[in-house]
C-alpha cells in the first residue's frame, strides 16, 4: 500500500475503495431516513460489484507483473491484500448495519424483511401461490458434470444444489431469475408488511423443483467478470460492429470473484473453477445473499421513513415566449436536479420544429433509454433540418443503449459521428445555428454532465445557455475535427481562446492558472484556486498543486470520489484542504475558480483530471462571463465548502473524518436548494 511517507500519490484503486467507504458512512448514520440508508447499501453494494469488475482485473494484473524477477516496474505487490482488507472490513460493516441495525428498524415500523429467518405460517401459502404462477417458469436448472456446456452470466444470481439420488450425489446449478422477476416479493398481513427475497422463495420450493431426490445442500453464489473491452485499430469492420462483437463476449471474460455462501463441498468447487475458469478469481465467502443492490428496488414506500420532497423548481423566465429569444438576450444558467430539466429539453425541442433552425451539432456520451433529446433530433431531421451528432460508443455499460440511438438516428438522415478507436469524446457540448433573414445566429449548451433526462433527476451538474458567438464558434470549429475522425497531432490544430479543449489547451491553461496564482502568492497579493470534481489522479497538475501550496496558496478541493492527491502534509500540501461530500444526490459538477487578485477567473466543465480525461479524450471545460451567473456559482461552492453534516474531510492518510460541527449546521444540498427557491 502507498503511504504519504513513501509517496505523494495515493493508490487510485485504493482512493476509490475509500470513496466506497464514505457511502457505507451514509447507510450506517441514524440521522438519515430509514430507507435512504436501504439505498446507500444497493449504491455500496453496485460500486462494489464495478469494482470488481472494472479495477479487480488491473490489480490482478499487476500482481502477476510483480511476481516476475525480470520485471523493471516499481509494482506494490502488497496491493491486493490493502485492497482486499479494505474490502473485507467494509463488508462486515455492511453486514452489520443492516443485520443490527436496519432490520431492527424496520421491524418497528411493521415491516418485516425476512433475512436468513424461515417464513412465517401466515405468509407461505401465499408466497407458494406466487412462486407457482410466476416463479416456477423461469427456472433452468443445469447438471453438472466434466461434459457441461453451461456458462454462468457475469453477476447474475445462482444455487448450487447437491442432491442425493439413488445413492449418487449430484450437483446442479440452478438460477434465481432476478433479472426476470423483482428481487422482493411483498405480502401484507393484517397490519404487518413481509418483504421476502425471491431467492428463499426459490429455496423454499427446491422439493417441488427436484421432486426425486434428496436435497443435502444449497448454496447461493454468482460470478463476476472483467468488464473492459479491448478494441484494437486492426479490427476489421466499423467500430460499433466491433463492438457488438465484444458486448457479446463481455461476459465471457476474465473472472474476478467468485462470491459464495459457505459450505460448497471441495470437490464441486474444483469442478466449478475448471468448467467456469475460476482460477485467478478471489474467492470469497459472503452472506445467504448477494447482489445487495437490488435492495434500490425495495418495495416500500414511506414518506416517514424517506427524504423530504424536494419539488423541482422553475425558472420562472422562462415561463413565456421563446427560450431561444431568451439565451440571446442573457445567459442562463440550470442547476440540475435542484432545478428542472425541461428546459434543456425545451431547448432542443424548439430547435427541432424552428422553421429558422438550419442546423443542430451535439455530443451524446450516456443517453437516457427513452431519450425525449434524441426523440427531437429525429423531428429535426426529418423537419430538413441537418443534423451532426457526435455518439460515443465505448462510454462503458452503455455501448449497447448509444448503438440503438445511433441506428435509429441514422434511420431518418441524421449524421452520426463516431470517435476515433483510441479516443474518446467526452464533452457535453450542443450548438444551434439559426438563420433569421441574412444573419446566421447561434444558441448552444455547455454542461458539466450528459444529455440525459433521467440521470439529471439526481446528479448535481450545471448547464450554461448562451448565444456567445466566440465560444459557440469554437464547439462548430471541434465539431469539425471530430468529423474528421483523427486523433489530434498538435495542439494548435485549433486555437481555441475561449474554451479549454483536452488534447488541444485544457492542461496548458489549467497549469497557467495555477502559476499565475503562484506567482501572486510569491509576490505578496491575494492567491487562492478552489476546484471541485468527480475525481483527481493526474500527476502533473497535482504536483502543480503541490507547488502552488509550497507556495502559499490557499487551496480548497471538493473531490467525490478517487482522490490521488494527500492533503495536509507539511512542507508539500498543508495548504491543500479537501472535502468529499455525498447526499441524496450525486455530485457530479466540475467548477474550477482561480482567485486572479479578485477577479475569479471560473471554468465549468466535463473534465476531471484523470489521466484518461487529459490525455486520451476529448473534454470541454467553458468559462462564466455573465457576473451575475458566476456570483450564483460561487455562492453555490461556498456553501459547499462550509458543509459540516454531509461533508468529510479527507486527512493525510485519506480517511474519511467526519467535519467538526460548527454552531450552525450546513447541509450543502438542502442549503442550495433553498437559495435557489428563494432566487
Amino acid at each position: 500500500m502507498e503511504t504519504t511517507t513513501e509517496t505523494s500519490f495515493f493508490n487510485r484503486d485504493l482512493s476509490w475503495l475509500k470513496f466506497n467507504e464514505r457511502i457505507l458512512m451514509e447507510a450506517e448514520r441514524n440521522t438519515v431516513p430509514l430507507l435512504e440508508r436501504i439505498k446507500f447499501l444497493s449504491i455500496f453494494s453496485s460500486n462494489l460489484d464495478e469494482f470488481y469488475r472494472v479495477r479487480m482485473p488491473v490489480l490482478l494484473a499487476l500482481e502477476k507483473l510483480s511476481n516476475k524477477e525480470d520485471n523493471d516496474i516499481q509494482i506494490d505487490d502488497n496491493l491486493l491484500n490493502t485492497a482486499n482488507r479494505f474490502i473485507s472490513d467494509q463488508q462486515q460493516r455492511y453486514g452489520k448495519v443492516l443485520k443490527s441495525d436496519i432490520i431492527p428498524q424496520l421491524k418497528e415500523n411493521m415491516i418485516n424483511l425476512i433475512y436468513g429467518q424461515p417464513f412465517p405460517k401466515e405468509i407461505q401459502k401465499s408466497v407458494t401461490r406466487y412462486f407457482l404462477s410466476q416463479v416456477m417458469a423461469f427456472l433452468q436448472p443445469v447438471h453438472i458434470n466434466q461434459d457441461t456446456n453451461f456458462f454462468p452470466s457475469n453477476n447474475e444470481l445462482y444455487f448450487l444444489v447437491t442432491l442425493k439420488k439413488n445413492n449418487e450425489t449430484e450437483a446442479i446449478i440452478l438460477n434465481i431469475p432476478s433479472n426476470q422477476l423483482p428481487r422482493f416479493y411483498k405480502v401484507e398481513a393484517g397490519e404487518e408488511t413481509f418483504i421476502v427475497f425471491l431467492d428463499d422463495i426459490v429455496r423454499f420450493h427446491l422439493d417441488r423443483v427436484f421432486p426425486e431426490g434428496e436435497i443435502t445442500g444449497c448454496y447461493s453464489f454468482k460470478i463476476t467478470r472483467d468488464a473492459e473491452i479491448d478494441l484494437k485499430d486492426e479490427y476489421s469492420g466499423s467500430l460499433s460492429e466491433q463492438l457488438e462483437k465484444q458486448l457479446l463476449k463481455r461476459d465471457s471474460g476474465l473472472a474476478t470473484r467468485f462470491l459464495h455462501q459457505p459450505g460448497i463441498p471441495a470437490n464441486v468447487f474444483e469442478l466449478l473453477k475448471k468448467l467456469f475458469n475460476l482460477k485467478k478469481a478471489n474467492r470469497i465467502e459472503g452472506g445467504q445473499y448477494h447482489n445487495l443492490k437490488d435492495f434500490m428496488g425495495f418495495p416500500v414506500n414511506l414518506p416517514k421513513l424517506s427524504n423530504q420532497n424536494w419539488p423541482k423548481l422553475c425558472n420562472t423566465d422562462l415561463i413565456d415566449g421563446s427560450l431561444t429569444e431568451a439565451i440571446y438576450k442573457n445567459d442562463i444558467i440550470v442547476h440540475t436536479p435542484y432545478q428542472s430539466y425541461d428546459s434543456v429539453l425545451r431547448f432542443f425541442n424548439e430547435a427541432a420544429i424552428d422553421e429558422e433552425v438550419r442546423e443542430i451539432y451535439v455530443t451524446l456520451y450516456r443517453v437516457a433509454s427513452d431519450s425525449k433529446i434524441v426523440n427531437a433530433l429525429i423531428s429535426a431531421a426529418k423537419n430538413g433540418k441537418k443534423v451532426t451528432v457526435l455518439v460515443e460508443l465505448k462510454a462503458r455499460f452503455d455501448e449497447a443503449n448509444n448503438i440503438k440511438w445511433a441506428k435509429k438516428m441514422k434511420e431518418v438522415g441524421v449524421d452520426i459521428i463516431y470517435s476515433v478507436t483510441a479516443l474518446k469524446v467526452h464533452a457535453k457540448v450542443a450548438l444551434v445555428k439559426r438563420q433569421t433573414g441574412d444573419r446566421m445566429r447561434y444558441s448552444g449548451l455547455f454542461a458539466t454532465g450528459n444529455f440525459n433526462e433521467s440521470t439529471a433527476a439526481f446528479y448535481t451538474d450545471h448547464i450554461l445557455m448562451t448565444a456567445n458567438k466566440e465560444m459557440l464558434r469554437e464547439v462548430e470549429l471541434l465539431f469539425i475535427f471530430l468529423a474528421k475522425r483523427v486523433k489530434p497531432t498538435s495542439a494548435d490544430l485549433i486555437n481555441f481562446k475561449h474554451l479549454l479543449v483536452a488534447q488541444f489547451n485544457l492542461q496548458r491553461v489549467f497549469l497557467e492558472l495555477i502559476d499565475r496564482e503562484i506567482e501572486h502568492a510569491k509576490q505578496g497579493k491575494p492567491s487562492g484556486i478552489t476546484i471541485k470534481m468527480n475525481n483527481l489522479e493526474e500527476k502533473v497538475l497535482i504536483n502543480k498543486l503541490y507547488e502552488a501550496s509550497q507556495a502559499g496558496v490557499k487551496i480548497d478541493m471538493i473531490v467525490r470520489s478517487i482522490c490521488r492527491l494527500v492533503p495536509g502534509v507539511k512542507g508539500m500540501s498543508e495548504n491543500i484542504k479537501v472535502t468529499r461530500i455525498v447526499d441524496r444526490y450525486l455530485e457530479h459538477g466540475r467548477v474550477f475558480i482561480f482567485h486572479n487578485l479578485g477577479k475569479n477567473d471560473m471554468y465549468l466543465g466535463s473534465a476531471d483530471w484523470m489521466n484518461r480525461n487529459i490525455y486520451r479524450r476529448i473534454e470541454v471545460c467553458f468559462p462564466i462571463y455573465n457576473e451575475q451567473i458566476k456570483q450564483e456559482m460561487i455562492d453555490i461552492i461556498e456553501i459547499q465548502k462550509h458543509d459540516n453534516v454531509q461533508a468529510v474531510c479527507i486527512d493525510e492518510h485519506m480517511d474519511n473524518i467526519p467535519v467538526k460541527t460548527g454552531e450552525v449546521l450546513v447541509s450543502s444540498q438542502h442549503d442550495i436548494y433553498e437559495l435557489l427557491k428563494n432566487k
